[in-house]
């Protein structure tokens, strides 16, 4: 078995641009939506609104990674962060805090580039006081970075990332390529759901840190899809990726072992169309919630 990061082709990802077309336009249909119903929030709906959707996506998240966390815990660890308190609470639980903190920072901050120094400060923020791993820092040592599932004895290896010694190089590489494929770069991507689509791919094949890497990755998928509109849209993935766990993986898997990336281009561009369904009904909900009270309470005043 070879992955697609032993192959001669490896980086120079290819695609067919006829198949992912029709996914492209309704892509685009579906954004136009969100950013008209976002309009028309009013700035305390749409306040709260991004709230739900950020620990939403804090707690899918790691539920992809099996990590479920306090829901209170990771609202008012975006709330702190989002300085919406008048007092900002106390959090025990830290690993709601990293990850609340993480989407916070990819959504307050998405048009920054992109740099090794940001990715360990991710990582650090993600996973405090976590004496298993190393944080803030490549993975390193001999053993093999392997995505593995079944019982001991009857283990099956779905994807081994490239050795430790490789992570740097590769890395830098990537950090190249995802600044450079930004808005003005030389190589700039314009379709912004095929960027996010390659962006979490590319690094979750190189699987640079010891543990965390999806989190980051789904982190990563955001920041390219966000930076390449331009636009802090109220759209988010790992509750479309959690629906169907095994899909995901299966996905991933496949992708992995070519650098022919149509069938990934499909199914992320799925997703993402399928994140912005959701998205359409819980603004529009939003809005007609607020349209409702509203009347009730002019009714009242009458």
């Amino acid at each position: 078995m070879t992955y697609n990061w032993q192959q001669s082709d490896w980086k120079e990802f290819f695609y067919n641009k006829n198949d992912v077309e029709e996914l492209l336009y309704s892509f685009a249909e579906k954004i136009g939506n969100v950013k008209g119903s976002t309009e028309a929030l009013s700035e305390n709906d749409r306040a709260q609104t991004l709230v739900d959707f950020l620990v939403t996506e804090a707690i899918k998240t790691s539920e992809i990674e099996g990590e479920f966390l306090s829901r209170q815990d990771v609202m008012s660890s975006v709330q702190n962060n989002l300085g919406l308190l008048k007092q900002s609470k106390n959090i025990r639980d830290v690993r709601a805090k990293g990850i609340a903190k993480l989407v916070t920072e990819v959504h307050e901050n998405f048009q920054s580039p992109l740099s090794k120094q940001l990715l360990f400060d991710w990582h650090s923020t993600m996973m405090p006081d976590n004496n298993s791993i190393n944080t803030g820092c490549w993975r390193s040592g001999d053993a093999p970075m392997q995505i593995v599932s079944g019982s001991i004895g009857k283990e099956i290896i779905h994807f081994e990332a490239p050795p430790s010694k490789m992570v740097p190089y590769e890395m830098e590489q990537f950090i190249c390529w995802f600044n450079n494929s930004a808005p003005g770069g030389i190589s700039e991507i314009m379709h912004a759901p095929l960027r996010s689509a390659i962006a979490h791919l590319y690094f979750e094949s190189v699987h640079p840190f010891e543990d965390g890497n999806g989190r980051i990755g789904r982190a990563i998928a955001e920041k390219a899809l966000l930076q390449t509109l331009r636009h802090p849209l109220l759209v988010i993935l790992s509750p479309t990726l959690e629906l169907n766990r095994s899909e995901y993986y299966g996905a991933l898997k496949e992708a992995q072992r070519t650098n022919d990336i149509t069938k990934w281009l499909i199914y992320f561009c799925d997703v993402l169309n399928n994140s912005l369904d959701t998205s359409i009904k819980t603004i529009n909900f939003t809005l007609k919630k607020t349209a409702l009270f509203d009347r009730f309470k002019n009714e009242l005043n009458d």
